[in-house]
């Protein structure tokens, strides 16, 4: 349990864990908080997954809203190539309602491998809004949109960088599905996974992130058309030079090979026509 951190130790504690951090316009003060909804004390930070495609699009949704749930959806949204765009601050409708237990035991972080399984559904749990930090990741959360490296690795430093801002351990990270009994995410890898990784990198001083290194470009999707038709030409003449030797004569070049070949495809073509009208004559007899 601890107060939350101004929207600027925010931002320079996941900075300082080399996070990729863009800001939105006015993310600091575009908040859900009021005397009536409360931000903080906060116990924890909750992942999630966002069922949407493309990171301007979702963006814009946690940053905007939907009819029925008004933004900010998060604090930040962590994009494929592990970009964190901040879009709120406060408090954010993000958590909803979960389980009083699991509240309990990330706060006391005194559970094992997963905290309690909740029974307690988002319409009727606990205000988990006013708890949590919480991190929209772009993920269409069926099972099979993958998580790329960067985006994982961000998950890991975002929540590490607020943990480590708090003194917290990496039992303060639980997914939207272990907080409420009616939510699926994040779908596609393991909270126990993420929080081992969060602990590994606690146990370090920050690192910048490894630039990924680049693809090696294909020498053969680096050639042109030109280029492959040159060498096609190149090796035909290659080979019937070879083989005029081999014969003891010129085989024709390979303009002339492909004007006997359309002539002969012509012929071809134009005997199918006769047959083809001499079967229908046939048929209407």
């Amino acid at each position: 349990m601890a107060t939350p951190l101004t929207a600027d130790r925010l931002l320079a504690a996941l900075r300082a864990e080399g996070c990729k951090v863009v800001e939105h316009p006015g993310w600091r003060t575009h908040t859900r908080t009021s005397s009536s909804r409360p931000w903080g004390p906060v116990r924890g930070i909750l992942i999630h997954h966002t069922v949407s495609k493309g990171t301007a699009n979702t963006v814009r949704i946690c940053r905007d809203g939907y009819s029925g749930l008004p933004g900010p959806l998060c604090h930040g949204v962590i994009a494929k190539d592990g970009t964190i765009h901040l879009v709120g601050y406060g408090r954010t409708n993000h958590a909803g309602g979960g389980d009083p237990d699991v509240l309990q035991a990330v706060t006391d972080e005194s559970y094992g491998a997963r905290p309690p399984v909740p029974n307690v559904g988002n319409a009727d749990g606990t205000d988990g809004n006013r708890h949590f930090y919480g991190f929209e990741c772009e993920n269409l959360g069926d099972g099979i949109d993958p998580w790329p490296a960067a985006q994982l690795d961000a998950i890991e430093r975002a929540s590490a960088a607020l943990c480590r801002a708090h003194g917290w351990g990496s039992k303060s990270v639980i997914g939207h599905l272990e907080w409420s009994d009616d939510k699926s995410d994040p779908r596609g890898f393991g909270m126990p996974d993420m929080r081992n990784w969060v602990a590994a990198r606690l146990g370090k001083a920050p690192t910048a992130p490894t630039a990924p290194t680049p693809p090696k470009e294909d020498p053969v999707m680096a050639l042109s058309r030109d280029d492959v038709a040159q060498a096609v030409l190149a090796y035909r003449e290659r080979k019937a030079d070879e083989a005029s030797k081999k014969a003891g004569r010129r085989i024709p070049d390979v303009y002339g090979y492909i004007v006997g070949t359309y002539t002969t495809v012509q012929g071809i073509a134009a005997d199918l026509k006769k047959v083809v009208a001499l079967l229908a004559a046939q048929k209407e007899k």
